[in-house]
């Protein structure tokens, strides 16, 4: 069909590299990056629920929990870019 919307749980390989960058591995494996990461993870998740929270009490308007998870979005992306694009130097590297 024309013009039809996007199917939401077929995969999106840009969102699943962003939303589950640490694909396999176990905490053990994980690398501190990875493990730093998945803490901002987790808390953009808990602010987004709060905020939706609040805005569906009507203690936020639509705009307010718009522009407050979109500086958390904000946030996020800049947490992912500087720990998982950019390798961390070897330690031994800088001797």
């Amino acid at each position: 069909m024309a013009g039809s919307l996007p199917d939401p749980f077929e995969a999106d390989p840009n969102k699943e590299g962003f939303f589950y960058p640490i694909h396999g591995t176990t905490d053990a494996d994980a690398s501190f990056p990875e493990v730093v990461f998945n803490a901002n993870l987790q808390e953009f998740s808990q602010r987004v629920a709060i905020i939706c929270a609040l805005e569906s009490n009507g203690k936020l308007t639509p705009l307010e929990a718009y522009d407050y998870i979109k500086d958390l979005w904000q946030r996020l992306e800049s947490s992912k870019e500087s720990l998982l694009d950019y390798p961390m130097p070897n330690i031994s590297d800088l001797d």
